[in-house]
């Protein structure tokens, strides 16, 4: 696998690079290491995730980011604890150990065990790592961390109900029920996932948002008739902008906020403490998310756009005109019901994260795993996250309540996280 800047990045470690003598010099060389071993394996994991048929159908990415960085997280602080532990806690972990060493180790082993067929890539890259590194007791010592802090997080994930098959989904028959989409039709998927195993918060339906707006209701006919307009493909009312954005956000929304952090955390210059402590708030934020939509879209089974429009004469409302020929802009429906929005809600939570550890204000563009060539330029995580969730009404995806919903869940597990787990002394106060 290649590795950015991995040339410049191994002549600097043979001129600068000693090993550590005690704890004081092994945290100056984590700080000073000019590749970011949390990036590194952050951008490991983007690139499997999107080589096609490398994510398992059954099971949500964001898990898997999850492990991998609180794993991360664990492995380096349990060497210099300078946060409130995630769940592992070694009682033997020695200061003199390499935290570079524990990072890439505990990062490999989790990447193993989740894709196995990546085994000889991933190894190859952890010997690469490793070799930047002084062959001495503190790597040696780093390395042994790693395992035993990726084993137990392993162990305790490999019974988070992540894996259950239950049956298969059946949709409802009144007006409002979710119904399987066309053109394709594909069962509703992550059926499971409101019986996943939270990382942080207490319970899926924790922060479970009120339920979605009756379909006689004026709020109701407003979003209707919005998505109705904006989100057909043929509209001649969504802008060009518009369409842009309708089809510039269309993809994997957890990738683009990892992109995200990765931007903002080599801008801020982030040491391999708080680059862990950031990947490790933000996807456990975005995993937990994650459960707690799918709880609600599960306990409220609603109605995705293309149904509603198609089958608006069963509504019951003289104001919502059907149109059994009505496409969304994406043409597909992502298979799922469609309240609360999963756009809004993630990009909400880490929008959330990225603000609680650098202020909403920053600078910086996104490019698109789905619209290629094309950059969008933002100075705050607000305004981007605002942005990924309304383009799903572009899209012909989602009713503004959907977005409003999505919101509000996404910020209010986000913000629980951060004052809830991985806390500095100062947090605790």
């Amino acid at each position: 696998m290649s590795r950015i800047l991995a040339t410049l990045a191994l002549i600097w470690t043979f001129l600068q690079v000693a090993a550590p003598a005690n704890a004081a010099t092994n945290k100056a060389q984590n700080s000073a290491q000019p590749v970011n071993a949390v990036i590194e394996w952050n951008r490991t994991l983007l690139a499997i995730v999107r080589t096609p048929g490398a994510q398992p159908a059954t099971i949500h990415s964001t898990r898997n980011f999850a492990i991998l960085h609180a794993a991360i997280y664990d492995a380096v602080n349990n060497i210099q604890p300078e946060f409130s532990p995630y769940l592992v806690r070694l009682s033997d972990a020695p200061r003199s150990a390499s935290q570079i060493a524990a990072a890439d180790q505990a990062a490999h082993d989790v990447l193993v065990s989740l894709y196995p067929a990546f085994q000889g890539s991933l190894d190859t890259e952890l010997l690469q790592d490793l070799a930047r590194l002084p062959d001495n007791e503190g790597k040696a010592q780093g390395i042994a961390v790693g395992q035993a802090v990726a084993g137990q997080l392993l162990a305790a994930r490999s019974v988070d109900a992540a894996n259950v098959t239950l049956p298969p989904y059946v949709p409802g028959t009144q007006p409002g029920d979710y119904q399987l989409t066309p053109p394709n039709f594909a069962p509703a998927d992550f059926i499971q996932w409101p019986q996943v195993t939270p990382f942080a918060i207490a319970r899926a339906d924790e922060f479970r948002p009120g339920p979605p707006p009756t379909l006689t209701s004026a709020t109701y006919t407003k979003a209707f008739n919005e998505v109705k307009d904006l989100g057909l493909i043929t509209s001649t009312i969504r802008t060009a902008q518009q369409t842009v954005i309708g089809k510039f956000w269309n993809g994997n929304i957890q990738d683009f906020w990892n992109e995200i952090a990765q931007t903002a955390a080599l801008s801020h210059h982030l040491n391999l403490e708080n680059s862990a402590r950031l990947f490790a708030l933000l996807n456990i934020s975005l995993a937990d998310t994650t459960i707690a939509f799918f709880e609600a879209k599960y306990t409220y089974n609603f109605w995705r756009p293309v149904t509603a429009v198609q089958l608006a004469g069963t509504d019951g409302n003289p104001q919502t005109d059907p149109d059994p020929n009505w496409v969304p802009l994406s043409i597909k429906t992502a298979p799922d019901p469609s309240y609360p929005g999963a756009h809004s809600a993630i990009s909400k939570a880490g929008a959330t994260v990225l603000g609680f550890y650098f202020g909403d204000q920053f600078t910086f563009d996104v490019t698109s795993e789905s619209l290629a060539g094309t950059t969008r330029h933002f100075t705050s995580f607000s305004a981007a996250a605002q942005e990924a969730g309304v383009s799903r009404i572009y899209a012909g995806q989602h009713f503004r309540t959907d977005h409003i919903a999505g919101k509000t869940l996404g910020r209010r597990v986000a913000e629980s996280i951060d004052n809830r787990i991985l806390l500095g002394e100062e947090d605790k106060r």
